[in-house]
């Protein structure tokens, strides 16, 4: 169990890069004009032109908290780290559904006002399964102990 658990969530090094460069949403203002795609990083690009505090908030979330979870995961599952900071990078893993959360949020948003169009894409998918994958392998990992 312990080397599924691994590979799971060393696969998730690969997955999460992935996800952050993926198309999260296709959105456009008049349904004539071609859908600009939208994914983590190129919102976050956006959002460092705009608002600063957001964009810190945006790369805590969708970055840095999955992935230091995924590397802890790692470190514990080799017996590099103690299994006392489980908690804490469970922890990491819920403010990364923030994250999608707000993205969905901001769809339904669009979508109700009937301005722009916006379509959900793959990257969307993508991103919510490695976040859901890292929370399974955390509770999977501290029911281990």
């Amino acid at each position: 169990m312990l080397n599924i658990l691994r590979v799971a969530n060393l696969s998730l090094l690969i997955l999460f890069p992935i996800a952050w460069f993926a198309p999260l949403m296709r959105a456009g203002i008049l349904p004539l004009f071609d859908l600009n795609e939208i994914s983590v990083i190129s919102g976050m690009q956006a959002l460092w032109e705009n608002d600063v505090v957001l964009a810190l908030l945006v790369t805590a979330f969708a970055l840095f908290a999955p992935y230091l979870k995924t590397i802890g995961l790692a470190l514990i599952h080799f017996n590099l780290l103690r299994r006392k900071v489980l908690p804490i990078l469970s922890w990491l893993g819920k403010l990364a559904m923030a994250d999608v959360f707000l993205v969905a949020l901001y769809i339904v948003v669009i979508k109700g006002i009937g301005i722009g169009k916006v379509e959900t894409a793959w990257g969307l998918y993508l991103f919510t399964a490695c976040i859901i994958a890292s929370i399974i392998i955390s509770t999977l990992t501290a029911k281990r102990t």
